[in-house]
């Protein structure tokens, strides 16, 4: 029996969501529906896969293998399917949409000079932009939910099974407000207990960079954090007071030429670590997503060569 057609849009959305969710009842409230309605048309689906697609417990539904092995192809079957409606609704030569997931380490340079370059382009594209955490962002792009997720991300677990193309290598630094007591002459600036200290959430793949800076620079941390993925939140509570931050590069490169900031030079560099492009290979990507990929290639060439200020 050809169970193909006996599979219905409706069983792709449902598992897809659970999925995402993790939970039967999140997944009904967000699809709008009544819990029994997500367990019938689950097992629907199970019976007509002849395969159990959740492991189910009282904190979740997780994906079995045979789930994992489905989503690589439910996915892709579902966004393929949204383009194509797409597509007839905007017109033939519709530019689209782009869908980003988009770290920490490449908010405020990278991603920026990227999209004044496609809008350039492409004035009619639409660039969606989605912020978090890398291992949200990664599961966000497994399911089919995000095109590509661009950052600092080689350490997460989340990124097994994608496909990761390296673009350049990007170190942390430390920074203070321009007239820090750190910064006045003879100041020990490897004293840094005294005050606050900024850097990424716990768990990040940035925060784990930050830790072994200070570990092999011989440092004791500040007790006394702000602990945050907001480049905004950071930047403003550094410029208020005396604190000191620990950030990417890229995303206080401007804030140093202006003099806003100063780095606080403790006479050992972080390594750096591999910014580039993360994708789903079992999803086709868009013509818009292509562009994209195209154009982060060539900003972070001009980064590579010194011409991305």
């Amino acid at each position: 029996m050809n169970i193909d057609t006996r599979i219905k849009f409706r069983h792709l959305l449902c598992f897809l969501e659970v999925a995402r969710q993790g939970s039967l009842a999140r997944a009904a409230n967000q699809l709008a529906v009544s819990q029994p309605a997500i367990s019938k048309t689950l097992k629907e689906l199970e019976e007509l896969l002849d395969a159990t697609l959740f492991d189910r417990s009282k904190s979740g539904a997780s994906l079995t293998e045979a789930g994992l092995a489905f989503m690589r192809y439910a996915g892709p079957c579902v966004q393929a399917l949204r383009d194509g409606v797409s597509s007839l609704r905007e017109g033939e030569y519709a530019a689209g949409t782009v869908r980003l997931g988009v770290l920490s380490t490449v908010e405020g340079l990278l991603v920026p000079e990227v999209v004044r370059r496609l809008h350039e382009r492409h004035p009619s594209l639409v660039i969606s932009v989605l912020t978090g955490p890398g291992a949200y962002l990664l599961s966000q792009l497994r399911v089919g939910e995000l095109d590509l997720v661009v950052g600092r991300m080689t350490d997460n677990p989340e990124v097994q099974g994608l496909t990761f193309e390296h673009l350049y290598n990007e170190s942390l630094t430390l920074v203070v407000r321009s007239g820090h007591p750190l910064l006045a002459p003879g100041a020990d600036r490897r004293s840094l207990e005294g005050f606050p200290l900024v850097l990424p959430l716990a768990g990040t793949t940035i925060r784990k960079h930050a830790d072994a800076f200070f570990v092999q620079s011989g440092i004791s941390a500040p007790r006394q954090r702000l602990e945050t993925l907001s480049l905004a939140l950071s930047r403003r509570y550094v410029e208020a007071g005396d604190a000191v931050w620990i950030a990417p590069l890229d995303a206080v490169r401007l804030d140093l030429a202006r003099g806003d900031l100063v780095e606080l030079d403790l006479g050992f560099k972080e390594p750096g670590g591999s910014v580039g492009i993360c994708s789903n290979a079992s999803l086709p990507l868009s013509l818009a997503a292509h562009w994209t990929v195209e154009t982060l290639r060539e900003v972070a060439l001009d980064y590579r060569e010194g011409r991305l200020a």
